[in-house]
């Protein structure tokens, strides 16, 4: 969605699409990496109110747009000023929203649920959810939502994910006579 708001600005290009990837592709490993690493470094309680903080910190953001640049970087570097625009433009969210995911896998495997043990059923439905958007977009969302509608809706989607986070997180409860930091 967010490639096809930066097209008019520097055309239809195969560098435009493959750094888009590229911007994508990183953000969701450094996304990963702050899953695995935040809740062990600070533990799961500082790590939890750090993660809510910068969810709702990142609805500032909303709706997603491309953010104004100025200078020659457009023209002279396409491919470092895309690498900008997206990093300032969504970085900070897709990161966050990336991490999602495997944070919510941790949490889970720290509470007393009986399945506490096993979280990846989790990944499982996680992997399913992403498919199916993957397969519904170029077939249903595309053809019948302009990109600005699709803008809306994604922020309306990010707003309800802040949301759903903050009641699980509200309804973690580590198992009797573990340590909370």
């Amino acid at each position: 969605m967010f490639a096809k708001m930066v097209l008019p600005l520097l055309g239809g290009s195969p560098a435009v699409w493959t750094t888009c990837i590229l911007f994508y592709q990183g953000a969701l490993l450094l996304g990963y990496l702050y899953a695995h690493v935040a809740p062990t470094w600070l533990g799961l309680r500082r790590h939890t109110l750090l993660h809510l903080g910068l969810l709702a910190l990142c609805l500032v953001l909303l709706p997603l747009e491309v953010s104004e640049t100025t200078g020659s970087l457009r023209v002279e570097h396409p491919t470092l000023w895309l690498l900008l625009i997206l990093t300032v433009s969504l970085g900070a969210p897709f990161v966050l929203l990336s991490s999602t995911g495997p944070l919510l896998q941790v949490w889970f495997s720290r509470t007393s649920h009986p399945s506490a043990h096993n979280p990846y059923f989790l990944y499982a439905a996680s992997n399913a959810g992403s498919l199916i958007g993957l397969l519904s977009y170029p077939f249903l969302i595309e053809p019948a939502i302009t990109l600005k509608g699709q803008t809306e809706f994604w922020s309306w989607g990010y707003v309800l994910l802040v949301g759903l986070v903050f009641v699980s997180a509200a309804a973690l409860k580590p198992p009797a006579g573990s340590p909370v930091r």
